[in-house]
């Protein structure tokens, strides 16, 4: 269980950072926080394998999602380097290969996994799309994070690159509040007997806290602080916009990590 969801968590952060990357330009910033933010990627999805490699999954029936997730680590260096060249063009080209392998492991990660709960056919692809959502929301809000803290280091730098970056982590938070939901709504209106436990009766049990738990460190809380990182970063006050963005960090994470396990023990992507 601690493998899949390890490789879950950890090659989204990765692969959702460079995804982010795609929404601002080092035309206008300047290349070193692309090569900051590459490079971190880069390690989370090198940990990631590395991680794999000594403990597998025991959810998957192939290496196909290892190996891709190998070349968008390959194709993330190479970005590295390139743009510290300041090759833009080139550079754009590695990042949107190093993005779509990504985007293609997990979607392989997610198709494979077996013992979903079953809800009209549609489960596995539920389960990828709501791993894409993961993955733009968990991206988004570390870049934005580490994006705060380039202010300290070009004080002239417009604020209006943060306001892009907090905005697509805005569309991203509303986008994943409504995969759950649509997640969870399915599950329990398509359960029938005979087709495994009931999702209503879990979430209404003792054992449904982490789901509670989910929702509103997951989903509630980070909505709220991303909607004040939002009418801060309006009024640039930047150093305020990171503050908010640490904690809004954290629950991100937190609620990820629930929803890695709850996904495991309910089998429902939620």
């Amino acid at each position: 269980m601690i493998a899949s969801m390890f490789f879950f968590l950890f090659s989204q952060l990765g692969v959702g950072m460079m995804l982010a990357l795609l929404f601002i330009s080092p035309r206008r910033i300047g290349n070193g926080f692309f090569k900051f933010a590459s490079l971190t990627a880069a390690i989370l999805m090198g940990v990631t394998l590395g991680f794999n490699f000594i403990f597998p999954s025991l959810y998957r029936d192939s290496h196909g999602p290892e190996i891709l997730l190998l070349v968008s680590v390959i194709l993330t260096i190479l970005y590295n380097r390139v743009v510290n060249l300041d090759k833009f063009a080139p550079a754009l080209l590695l990042l949107i290969g190093a993005t779509a392998t990504g985007l293609v492991s997990i979607a392989w990660d997610s198709l494979a996994f077996t013992g979903l709960l079953h809800v009209a056919g549609w489960e596995h692809w539920m389960l990828a799309i709501n791993h894409f959502a993961a993955t733009a929301l968990l991206g988004s809000v570390l870049l934005a994070m580490v994006f705060g803290h380039w202010y300290l280091v070009i004080p002239s730098l417009q604020v209006s690159h943060l306001q892009s970056i907090v905005k697509v982590h805005v569309v991203s938070m509303i986008a994943r509040v409504a995969v759950v939901s649509a997640a969870v709504f399915l599950a329990i209106m398509t359960w029938q007997p005979g087709l495994g436990p009931s999702f209503k009766h879990y979430i209404m049990s003792a054992g449904g806290i982490f789901f509670w738990q989910r929702v509103l460190f997951g989903l509630a809380g980070p909505a709220l602080l991303s909607y004040l990182t939002w009418e801060t970063a309006k009024i640039r006050s930047t150093q305020s916009a990171t503050g908010i963005l640490y904690v809004d960090f954290f629950t991100v994470v937190v609620g990820e990590v629930l929803a890695k396990y709850l996904l495991l023990a309910t089998r429902v992507p939620v």
